[in-house]
């Protein structure tokens, strides 16, 4: 399986693709959003992804409201949920601007739509369509986005397999182009996440849905569950990016930035190089520790012309000559003729024997 978005192939016999989630990382700044492309594009990212949303488009005040208190990564913020999402929206003039600072640093743009009229108006600046885990159950955002026609990369944090079965089925009759992701949607930044990311998962979700592509998007520090996920397979991934763990925002504290984004990329690049082929055979570089590490049959004394051999006769010693004969040939070589004179230590070979 391979799709194609912007200028990258994606798929199992290609790079790793990496999406740097700004999201609301600009802080309410478009020089700080463009800012913050070139640092992902210079790091290694292939593409900088932005979310579309409106405050009153995502999230009810008086539900948010109506709850005694805040949980997960909201309790630490200082302003209420509405608040904090009316701050981190970005306005749709922004879109081709970003798209345009996209196009200068050679990576895609991307953004997440949350309404029905971001993603109509997303349509001719994305080369693929991110859903967020939260929409997963959003069956009509989910088709909207499928009917367009192009890659939708599909995020599966905070559900189940039936919920992720549903959405993959909603998109898969609609539209072939899948990418589907293991993600954990904890925002605390907490080292115990890592106890909650279930990367084998990707390999339940080979096994049911063998014509997507997996991926992963991802909220702990580190390449360590990047390295993870694509020794199992996955070949998109996410994680958020900022330049600065510190800044006051929703996003920073759990956010790679551009030196441990680099170290990333450059770690799964060396990975990508191991995973090789699945074919067991000696490498290329091995050719010489092939002849040096193994062992053949060698004359244990010197054997005469005629000699009938014995096992007492052989030795099993390295080096592995070329041409000489191997230590699982050893039944064949008792009790055959030296039909020349051997030296001990002399390499046997099936040239110098005979019934």
């Amino acid at each position: 399986m391979e799709i194609k978005i912007g200028s990258n192939v994606i798929g199992e016999n290609h790079p790793t693709y990496f999406i740097a989630d700004i999201s609301a990382n600009h802080d309410g700044d478009l020089e700080r959003a463009k800012l913050l492309i070139r640092l992902a594009a210079e790091s290694g990212a292939d593409a900088a992804k932005f979310q579309n949303f409106r405050a009153p488009e995502i999230v009810s005040d008086f539900g948010f409201r109506s709850m005694q208190d805040q949980v997960s990564h909201q309790a630490t913020w200082m302003k209420s949920v509405f608040e904090v999402y009316q701050d981190a929206s970005i306005p749709f003039e922004w879109t081709p601007i970003l798209k345009e600072e996209c196009d200068q640093a050679g990576i895609d743009y991307f953004s997440s739509p949350y309404d029905f009229e971001a993603i109509d108006m997303l349509d001719q600046y994305v080369p693929a369509y991110k859903i967020g885990s939260g929409e997963i159950t959003w069956l009509e955002a989910l088709e909207r986005m499928a009917n367009l026609g192009k890659p939708v990369i599909l995020a599966t944090g905070a559900s189940d397999i039936g919920d992720v079965q549903r959405a993959v089925h909603t998109i898969l009759r609609i539209n072939p182009q899948l990418v589907l992701m293991q993600c954990n949607t904890n925002y605390t930044a907490s080292d115990e996440n890592f106890d909650h990311i279930h990367l084998r998962v990707l390999e339940t979700f080979r096994v049911m849905f063998p014509d997507v592509i997996l991926g992963l998007s991802d909220h702990t520090f580190g390449p360590t569950t990047v390295l993870g996920a694509v020794a199992l397979g996955a070949r998109v991934i996410e994680k958020h990016f900022t330049d600065d763990n510190d800044r006051v925002g929703p996003d920073h504290p759990f956010s790679m930035t551009p030196t441990t984004w680099r170290d990333m990329v450059d770690r799964t690049r060396e990975m990508e190089r191991a995973l090789g082929s699945a074919d067991k055979r000696v490498g290329e570089n091995e050719q010489e520790t092939v002849v040096i590490q193994r062992r053949c049959l060698r004359a244990a004394r010197d054997i005469a012309k005629g000699e009938i051999l014995s096992r007492k006769m052989i030795a099993v010693l390295r080096p592995a000559t070329k041409g000489a004969i191997y230590p699982y040939e050893i039944s064949q070589v008792i009790g055959a003729k030296a039909i020349t004179d051997i030296t001990a230590g002399q390499e046997l070979r099936w040239t110098d024997l005979g019934e």
